[in-house]
């Protein structure tokens, strides 16, 4: 991540023509691979930012560029008018919002908590049934895009929740990312999430299948790609990915962990609507295969070295 000390100045202008002063305190709980340079990206905008992460050392970098570091999730509630969580799964955003030390715990009146991770809706409608008894207002913001788009402030955002608490965090928004989808009542961000995920993994197997076929008949990957690429088979994940694939490269933007959570996630919606998946159903075996060989943690383009294995001659 680029330094931030030289561009972080307390009394810039930034995208909404406001000094640091007079604009709302901004929290950011969660600096993982998507969260840090998310929350970054706010404080180069002139936004005043108190930050907490399960890891101490996962700030520094913030802190070092003019960040406020909290010991608690309550105490970033305490510190802010909106609060942003990216954090890992349903339970961890169980965890730092309704927890004992969790953002209700040190709300105000009238603070607006915006959850960008991605979990369950069913757990999203909770959430923001247990704030609104606090006077807390919600929204459910999942973004996609990856690393690369958290990193260029050109994330795609779908949120859920009241319009109006959209309208007061869209300049927030428009600093993190390029397409923002008002989608509907609290868990409609999540919703449309888990489709956008479905479609992701159906594209990643289109990739890795294709890869690994060019590959068994001799064909160089990167003239392959070149090819496809601006065609009609080209897809965000043949041109951000494929190459990454094709190389060798299996380092995470994403990873196959957080990728099989989403996919679960997918399958028990389409399980309660009755909505066969057949598709999502096959990626998601597939990785578990990465999973059972302990890979989770790789990128999700490693899907590719399952078909690679699964053709291989003895």
């Amino acid at each position: 991540m680029t330094d931030m000390t030289d561009s972080h100045d307390p009394t810039m202008i930034g995208a909404v023509g406001k000094p640091a002063a007079s604009r709302p305190r901004i929290g950011w709980i969660g600096l993982g691979i998507m969260g840090r340079p998310m929350a970054a990206n706010l404080l180069r905008a002139g936004y005043r930012l108190t930050v907490f992460s399960r890891r101490r050392s996962s700030a520094d970098q913030l802190v070092s560029a003019g960040a406020a570091w909290a010991p608690s999730p309550a105490g970033v509630a305490t510190a802010s008018d909106i609060v942003f969580t990216m954090v890992t799964d349903s339970a961890a955003v169980e965890e730092v919002v309704l927890g004992e030390e969790g953002v209700l715990a040190g709300a105000h009146p009238g603070l607006i908590l915006v959850d960008m991770s991605t979990i369950s809706p069913a757990v999203s409608r909770k959430v923001a049934v247990e704030a609104e008894k606090r006077q807390v207002r919600c929204l459910d913001a999942p973004v996609s895009g990856g690393e690369k788009g958290a990193r260029e402030g050109t994330l795609s955002i779908m949120v859920g929740g009241d319009a109006g608490t959209l309208a007061a965090c869209r300049p927030l928004l428009e600093v993190l990312g390029k397409k923002i989808t008002y989608v509907g009542p609290a868990g409609a961000g999540q919703t449309l999430k888990l489709v956008n995920q479905v479609v992701c993994g159906l594209n990643l197997l289109a990739m890795a299948e294709g890869l690994a076929l060019a590959n068994r008949a001799g064909l160089n990957l990167e003239t392959v790609l070149d090819a496809i690429t601006g065609g009609s088979a080209g897809s965000w994940m043949v041109a951000n990915l494929g190459p990454k694939a094709a190389a060798g490269d299996f380092a995470p933007g994403f990873m196959v962990k957080l990728q099989q959570k989403d996919l679960r996630l997918a399958l028990e919606m389409a399980a309660e609507l009755a909505q066969p998946l057949p598709g999502t159903a096959l990626v998601n075996q597939l990785f578990r295969y990465l999973e059972a060989r302990g890979e989770a943690g790789e990128g999700t383009q490693a899907l590719y070295k399952v078909l690679q294995q699964l053709g291989a001659r003895s």
